[in-house]
């Protein structure tokens, strides 16, 4: 049975992407928007399936795109699509990119100590930065470390989430601390319009992400502030390697940023959930199905940039053709090719402290953001 709670902090069993639409609230993409956008497989093959927005940010001449992450493990291939999707919409569009880093966020929601999160912070950043988003139009934020940003502006929207809210979207938190969260990741979502004004926001996320969504344009709808409500771009999740689920960073077997080719080759073969039949024999007479086999789902979603490609792979499954240990090789192939860019360009980068410093808000930014919620300092 579809599971009927999907929120930020919890996913289990199977998932009713449409069910959530009209839980949410949200719109199902249309083929004209899917158009719109700059050509990238995520947005093409359905993977991004539902928006807020989205006509408002592909008709505007100023755009802004807000992807984070929370440093709760190394980073996997889940996390890197949507990051190589936001460089694709700055590349393409001229957009900014703003990432927000949650380290405060995992020491109030997860078993993990700061000096932990410390560690894997480092680890995700220097990703984060081997994607190659330009300096001039990016910023990345640290919670801890931009504090005197971050926290001013979750001060201010602190007052305008009220426990009804916070209960209703979330759930009773466990602690003060994740009460608080919610106005903290709403000045990740605004911090964009506070620095450079009003103008069209788009938050391209997994969709149990979506609730941090609808608080921030909650606030935003109160008019206090000069910002508009961000828009959303919502994403079915990539499957764990073991089948249905969300793939996650502590739980289960990811394929990780840093993982050498032997160990992909390794984590597919012996964890990947195939489509495939019980023998050889029965394959062959009966085909595979590529809709629960994740080595495919992996190539729709992201890995195999040719159509064609991709069409006669899924043929080739059905018909029995190709058995699953050829898919599993072939999804295994595109996935090390794509690692191999990513960790040369990683393998590059300086110290990873040295290299941010381009990335970070300037002193000005700092300054407009705090006084656009009333807390500009004499």
């Amino acid at each position: 049975m579809p599971t009927d709670s999907v929120t930020p902090y919890s996913v289990a069993g199977d998932v009713d992407y449409e069910k959530l639409l009209a839980q949410f609230g949200a719109d199902a993409l249309t083929d004209d928007q899917r158009r719109r956008f700059p050509d990238h497989p995520l947005v093409r093959r359905g993977s991004f399936y539902a928006g807020r927005d989205v006509d408002a940010f592909l008709d505007s001449d100023e755009q802004s795109v807000v992807t984070g992450i929370g440093p709760s493990g190394p980073m996997h291939l889940g996390h890197a699509m949507v990051f190589y999707f936001a460089k694709r919409l700055q590349d393409a569009l001229g957009a900014r990119v703003y990432v927000p880093v949650s380290d405060d966020e995992k020491y109030w929601f997860k078993d993990q100590t700061a000096a932990e999160t410390a560690d894997y912070l480092e680890d995700n950043l220097r990703d984060l930065l081997a994607v190659g988003f330009d300096p001039e139009l990016t910023r990345i934020v640290v919670d801890t470390e931009d504090a005197d940003v971050v926290y001013p502006l979750a001060t201010a929207f602190g007052r305008d989430v009220t426990n009804s809210t916070l209960e209703a979207v979330y759930g009773t938190p466990a602690n003060v601390g994740q009460g608080f969260y919610p106005a903290v990741q709403t000045a990740h979502l605004l911090l964009p319009q506070l620095v450079h004004g009003a103008h069209e926001t788009l938050v391209p996320i997994a969709v149990d992400q979506d609730p941090h969504v609808r608080v921030s344009r909650d606030v935003a709808a109160k008019a206090r502030y000069p910002a508009s409500k961000p828009g959303a771009l919502l994403m079915r999740f990539l499957p764990s390697l073991g089948g249905p689920g969300k793939m996650s960073s502590s739980e289960g077997v990811a394929i990780r940023l840093t993982d050498d080719a032997e160990t992909v080759r390794q984590k597919i073969r012996e964890h990947a959930y195939t489509g495939g039949r019980a023998s050889v024999a029965e394959h062959r007479e009966h085909g595979g199905d590529p809709e629960v086999d994740v080595p495919f789902q992996y190539l729709a979603a992201f890995f195999e940039r040719d159509d064609r490609e991709l069409a006669r792979v899924e043929r080739d499954y059905r018909r029995g053709d190709l058995l699953s240990g050829e898919l599993k090789e072939l999804a295994a192939d595109r996935i090390v090719d794509f690692l191999d860019g990513h960790q040369r360009r990683r393998d590059a980068l300086g110290d990873v402290r040295e290299e941010l410093a381009a990335y970070r808000l300037t002193a000005d930014e700092r300054e407009r953001a705090r006084a656009s919620v009333g807390f500009q300092r004499e």
